[in-house]
């Protein structure tokens, strides 16, 4: 488990593996790849971020991954890997699932909700993501360690 605080200064517990937290997860953050490229949105507010949002009632963290990704970059998820868990011990403390999702299709859409749509990126995405485009969520450890993890882990099975 590794342990830290975030840019608010509020503590943050991420497992890579499943655990049981407190509470169930409520929402996600899906890290997609098309094509060899990193698939973010651009978030109205915030600026450049990997898709994700809140789970709705009805769902699991798996459907609202698939949802969030169409909604906000108009992808359609070919392949999902839970990847980690985290624990937000904020003002009102929450878990967030985290996933992997290779793209196989991206949708030209009339309305991405609150984002501009679908932003490819091609290169090292750890030290890009510093640039001022970037939003907040993007410079947070969970962004580092997820993506050390699927590039070790993930995308080194696929290339041996």
């Amino acid at each position: 488990m590794e342990i830290f605080y975030d840019q608010n200064k509020n503590l943050v517990k991420l497992s890579l593996k499943k655990i049981e937290w407190n509470q169930e997860a409520k929402h996600v953050l899906v890290i997609c790849q098309y094509k060899n490229q990193w698939l973010l949105t651009n978030h109205k507010v915030r600026g450049l971020e990997f898709p994700g949002g809140k789970r709705e009632i009805s769902e699991t963290t798996t459907q609202t991954a698939h949802r969030e990704v169409m909604e906000e970059t108009g992808g359609i998820i070919d392949r999902l890997h839970w990847i980690a868990a985290y624990q937000v011990f904020g003002e009102k403390p929450f878990v967030k699932d985290v996933f992997f999702a290779k793209i196989n299709q991206l949708n030209e859409k009339d309305d991405y909700l609150e984002t501009d749509g679908p932003v490819l990126i091609t290169g090292d995405i750890i030290k890009l993501r510093w640039h001022e485009s970037f939003s907040f969520i993007m410079k947070d450890d969970v962004i580092k360690y997820c993506l050390t993890y699927i590039q070790n882990e993930l995308l080194k099975e696929k290339k041996g």
